[in-house]
């Protein structure tokens, strides 16, 4: 009994080593309830657990070791923000304005010294080459050439090493993102140094948010005419078989997808169905997305939130001989072109007893609004942007996408274009 009564003592305080907690405090006419927690995997938030404001303060316990990249968001007014974990507690006050956040202040160590790195970044990649132009125009001995100059030199200056014993999430994500991600030429790493790399790291490869951009790196440096090879040497390195496997290639699979690069994405797509191994949640997301949406799949139903110029109370619900489903924003440059071609012959489609269902991925309310006005067919949205449950669910991408289901909502066709839309019913 004592060499039982010792090990669950050290296991029990193992795991309260291993805990911490998440405090935001935010101004008390930030009028939100519900908060949620997400990590990270790979390029994947995952929804950890929701909480609900207690005197306008979200306390959030994290039961296990986790060194990475974290989110929290307010659906009630869709904000988010991002900060980072190293297992120890996290303190963040938020700044508000009209239920907007204008600015998060970091109060623990970690997210505070990470918050000044990254601004530091941001400013020598994108103000430093500003001001080298602009000094050339004031000389050194005026007040502002000598302030110019003392900025230039600040911003130019290399960031301070960051010890990995004190700040250990923060220096592989420096260090990582200087190797791999870097814009200087001098700093070109091989390929076999990235599948090296992604290969021998830790768990904080996945919660990083570096392994798809230097998945994309890897995949660049191969060329296009080398893509399949370049993937199955890194591949056969990693085994499928294993978590790290499955993950790199469900992000592949996405690349694909995000990149229209077909070809490639079903060869990987038809790898990972036809795994015999046990299969991790994050390949197992993709391969769900991706079946829900195949040619010949049902559509997954979808209950209407707010929907406008119906009384269906859900997709299954709105009865017509076909349906053409589109993914859209109010911000998005192609749905800007696109729409206008599906409004000139939406009576047409009517006429083919067609119906039209928008689902849009707009944030905000009044921009969504506006826009729907134009818009004669069934239109909905969450007003959640990605966040929004029709990402993962539909597999969607990018806006516009399209969607065409017949009667007993099939998918029947997936065009490209609203001109592959009007083709398919022989309106172009």
């Amino acid at each position: 009994m004592k060499k039982i009564f010792i090990l669950s003592a050290v296991l029990s305080a193992f795991s309260l080593q291993a805990q911490f907690t998440v405090t935001v405090q935010a101004p008390a006419d930030f009028k939100n309830q519900d908060a949620i927690l997400y990590t990270l995997n790979g390029s994947k938030d995952i929804i950890f657990t929701k909480e609900q404001s207690k005197n306008n303060t979200w306390t959030f316990k994290y039961p296990s070791h986790y060194m990475g990249m974290m989110k929290m968001y307010f659906p009630d007014t869709n904000n988010t923000f991002n900060f980072i974990s190293e297992n120890k507690d996290v303190m963040i006050k938020l700044d508000t304005q009209n239920n907007k956040i204008k600015d998060v202040i970091y109060q623990d160590e970690a997210n505070n010294l990470m918050s000044k790195q990254q601004e530091g970044s941001q400013k020598k990649e994108l103000i430093l080459p500003a001001l080298t132009q602009i000094k050339e125009y004031y000389k050194d001995n005026t007040d502002f050439g000598k302030a110019l100059k003392t900025e230039i030199t600040r911003l130019s200056g290399g960031v301070n090493e960051i010890s990995s014993a004190e700040h250990p999430f923060i220096n592989f994500y420096n260090t990582n993102y200087s190797k791999f991600l870097s814009n200087d030429p001098s700093k070109k790493v091989s390929n076999d140094e990235i599948i090296n790399f992604i290969d021998k790291s830790n768990d904080m490869l996945e919660s990083s948010s570096l392994l798809r951009p230097i998945l994309v790196a890897y995949l660049n440096s191969g060329g296009n005419a080398n893509v399949p090879g370049s993937v199955d040497k890194l591949l056969d390195k990693l085994k499928v078989e294993t978590p790290r496997g499955q993950t790199v290639l469900s992000e592949l699979i996405d690349i694909f997808d995000v990149y229209e690069m077909t070809e490639f994405k079903n060869k990987y797509l038809d790898l990972a169905k036809n795994l015999k191994c046990t299969i991790n949640d994050r390949l197992a997301s993709t391969l769900k997305s991706n079946a829900n949406v195949q040619i010949g799949a049902a559509f997954p139903n979808y209950k209407f939130q707010s929907p406008v110029n119906t009384t269906a109370k859900s997709i299954y619900d709105v009865k017509a001989d076909k349906k053409v489903i589109v993914f859209w924003s109010s911000t998005c440059s192609h749905c800007e072109s696109e729409l206008p071609k599906l409004l000139e012959k939406y009576n047409d489609l009517k006429a083919k007893n067609v119906q039209v269902i928008g689902l849009s991925l707009d944030v905000d309310k009044d921009s969504y609004t506006k826009r729907i006005a134009a818009f004669p067919w069934i239109n909905d949205s969450e007003l959640r942007g990605w966040n929004s449950t029709y990402s993962e669910t539909y597999n969607i991408h990018a806006t516009p996408t399209y969607f065409i289901l017949d009667a007993n909502n099939k998918i029947i066709n997936k065009p490209d274009h609203v001109g592959n839309v009007l083709e398919y019913f022989k309106l172009k």
